[in-house]
Parts: structure tokens; C-alpha cells; sequence
């Protein structure tokens, strides 16, 4: 009896690609498109939606382990995936780096690309710093969204252990984690500088936990899906149309009640220890995107040339790591050719195209080489040339 393939849901991988093109946008320095990415216009952006869906993904490929194998395998799975992803970690980290030291050497370009990522701390002081940067203990802002996934999924069998007894307890524990970030518990990014500095990661791996095991907990049916019904979706896109005045620049200028409110109630929206209004703005985009993609993701099965772009999308969100890796250390090589220019529309957009280009490339050829097209290969036919010489005019 065969084993039957996993079932993809259309709607974790689109929306999953839509986040891989946003962070992409986000992440090319001064990048005009940047004005009109959703995190402009409301307080939460894409990395809650990239968060989000590493839940949900994480709960379709770990939880099903967990049911079936049982917690020590679950673990061992969580355990070889951590692997994996403090190996990319790293390999952004020192290809980025890398990268930003032939910018600066060319002399090309006109901004210190090393100094723009506050590089210099580890370019100076490598050794006290490789001891951080391997034990997570040196973490720089740019390079700071695969430590905070790192600790979520070690976090994943507590949360597992937990939802055995209870699926309340997990769910508790969650929220209680997010609060004791609310109150400080965060962990140190620049311990092994030679002068002392206090400053935390930048994402608290524990505030964001829970937007990931939001996700996790709906993926695995510890919370249930929402109904889509007409007064809820009014009352998400109420949240969404709120949210405008008091996260968008050009009123955020002209009123100064709303920077005074801003100024106030900071705290509400705070990007590190994860604002509670990031989160309701999120669930609010969230579940009108659900509510658009219709039951099992319908509205996202099209033909023609919807088909098309559909498809790019969600086969980069299929393979979000690697693109990933890929934008974050590309993007600043885009933002560095960009500084070249006069930062017009044509420029911009030849810029922001060419990387969705590559992000879409690195995503069919990751899915490529998953696939293992050499073990399904078909025996070539022997030739004249195919023969081997024989062993005694062996070169």
C-alpha cells in the first residue's frame, strides 16, 4: 500500500510568497516601493504574516510526526530542523558580510554598505564576536528573524508536552510567555562586545511566539477555524481602515494628535516585544484574507493568466527558506546598485523587478533540486564513447 502524498493547502503557500516579496521590498535600502507595502498603511507587516504561516507550515510537517511517532521522534524532527536553519543563519550571516566588503572595496558605491549593517563591531573585534554570532548570543538587527525562529521551534515540544495534558495549557503558556516578554524577559544580542551593551534582540523570540503558535494552533485544530460571516468580515475590515490614520507617514506629519498618541501608546504597537495592536491588526488582515481565498483556497484555483501569477507566487512561498536566505542577502546588494541611481520609477522598478526575478528562480530551482530528479533519471542507452578504455590505456 502506497502511501499517500501530503496535501498542500493553496492558501498557506500564497500568501506565504506574497510575505517573500514584501520582506524582499523591505529589505532593499531605500527603496521607493517600500511607501506602499501594507506595513505603511496599518501597524503590523509582513513579518507577522511570514511568522504566521511558518506556524501553520510547522504544525502540517512537525505535528503530524508528534501524532504518529510519538514526542521523542516529534523532537528529533525539531531538533535536525534547528540544524538546518542555524546553518542558513550563519551562511546569510557571513555571505552577507562577505558581499558587503567587495561593495566597499570597489569603491564604486558611495555608502559604507559594512556600516550601514553595523558590521564594524564584528570586522574589529572577530574573535569575541564569532563566539557570539555561533552561540546566538551576537545577534545584529538585520540578521535577527532566523535566531527568533530558531528559539520558536525549540519551543515547539513544550508546547506539544503541554497540549497532551491540555491544549489550554499550551495556549496559556503562550500568552503567559508573551507577557513575561511584555516585562522584560528578552535575550542579550551584543553580549561579547568589548564595551558592555544591554541591547536585546531585536524580534523577542518570546513575544513572537505567539502569532507563530496562532497559526500552529489553528493548523493543528486546537482553536477552530473561523466562520467566515458577514458582520466579522465588516469588523476586520473596520480594524484595517482604523488602523490607517495612526500608522500612515503622511498623516502621521500633519497631525499632531496622532503623533502625540503614537508617542503615548507606543508600547501598543512596539515591533520587539510584539504590541498587542500589531496583533489584532494582523488578525484582522488575516482573517479577510481568508475570507477572500475562500473555503480550501477556491478563489485561488484560476486559469489563464491569474493561474500563472498565482503559481509563481505560491511556489515562492513553498519554499520560503531558501528564498528567504536568498533576498536577505541579495536585497542589500539591490539596495546598493539602487544607490547608484536617482531612485526614479524606472529605476526602482527595474531594481524590485530583477530581485523578483531571482527570488522566483531560487524557488524553482530549490524545488528542483528537492525533487531529486537524478534518482527518477532514466538509464541513458550505452554508447560507442560510453565504453570504457581498457584498464591498460587507462590514462
Amino acid at each position: 500500500m502506497t502511501a499517500r502524498p501530503k496535501q498542500r493547502d493553496p492558501r498557506l503557500d500564497f500568501f506565504r510568497g506574497i510575505g517573500m516579496f514584501i520582506i524582499l521590498i523591505a529589505h532593499i535600502t531605500e527603496n521607493p516601493w517600500t511607501l506602499w507595502i501594507p506595513a505603511r498603511f496599518g501597524f503590523s507587516d509582513a513579518t507577522e504574516m511570514f511568522v504566521f504561516c511558518s506556524g501553520m507550515a510547522s504544525a502540517l510537517a512537525f505535528g503530524v510526526v508528534f501524532r504518529r511517532a510519538g514526542w521523542l521522534m516529534g523532537t528529533l524532527q525539531i531538533a535536525h530542523r534547528v540544524w538546518q536553519v542555524y546553518w542558513v543563519h550563519l551562511g546569510v550571516f557571513f555571505v552577507t558580510l562577505l558581499l558587503m566588503l567587495l561593495l566597499n572595496a570597489s569603491g564604486v558605491f558611495p555608502r559604507d554598505e559594512v556600516g550601514r549593517l553595523n558590521l564594524y563591531p564584528f570586522v574589529n573585534n572577530t574573535g569575541a564576536n564569532l563566539i557570539g554570532l555561533m552561540t546566538l548570543t551576537y545577534v545584529p538587527n538585520y540578521f535577527d528573524i532566523l535566531p527568533m525562529y530558531i528559539v520558536i521551534l525549540v519551543l515547539i515540544p513544550v508546547m506539544m508536552a503541554l497540549a497532551r495534558v491540555d491544549v489550554r495549557l499550551a495556549i496559556l503558556a503562550s500568552v503567559a510567555l508573551w507577557m513575561a516578554a511584555g516585562a522584560g524577559l528578552n535575550l542579550p544580542a551584543e553580549l561579547w562586545f568589548s564595551r558592555p551593551s544591554d541591547r536585546e534582540w531585536f524580534f523577542n523570540p518570546f513575544a513572537w511566539q505567539l502569532v507563530f503558535f496562532a497559526g500552529f494552533a489553528l493548523m493543528s485544530g486546537w482553536l477552530p477555524a473561523p466562520p467566515v460571516r458577514r458582520d466579522l468580515i465588516w469588523l476586520a475590515l473596520g480594524i484595517v481602515i482604523l488602523s490607517i490614520p495612526f500608522a500612515w507617514y503622511k498623516i502621521i506629519g500633519m497631525s499632531e494628535f496622532v503623533q502625540d498618541w503614537r508617542s503615548t501608546w507606543s508600547f501598543l504597537f512596539d515591533k520587539t516585544d510584539f504590541g498587542i495592536l500589531r496583533f489584532v491588526h494582523f488578525l484582522a488582515l488575516a482573517y479577510l484574507a481568508w475570507a477572500a481565498a475562500g473555503p480550501a483556497g477556491a478563489h485561488l484555483q484560476r486559469e489563464g493568466w491569474a493561474g500563472t501569477v498565482i503559481g509563481l507566487i505560491s511556489r515562492v512561498g513553498q519554499q520560503s527558506l531558501a528564498v528567504f536566505a536568498t533576498s536577505m542577502v541579495l536585497a542589500r546588494v539591490f539596495g546598493a546598485v539602487l544607490s547608484l541611481t536617482d531612485h526614479g520609477p524606472l529605476a526602482a522598478m527595474a531594481v524590485n523587478l530583477a530581485g523578483f526575478a531571482v527570488i522566483i528562480a531560487v524557488a524553482h530551482m530549490t524545488a528542483f533540486f528537492k525533487a531529486k530528479p537524478w534518482k527518477t533519471a532514466s538509464p541513458r542507452a550505452t554508447t560507442v564513447t560510453d565504453t570504457p578504455p581498457p584498464m591498460g590505456l587507462r590514462p
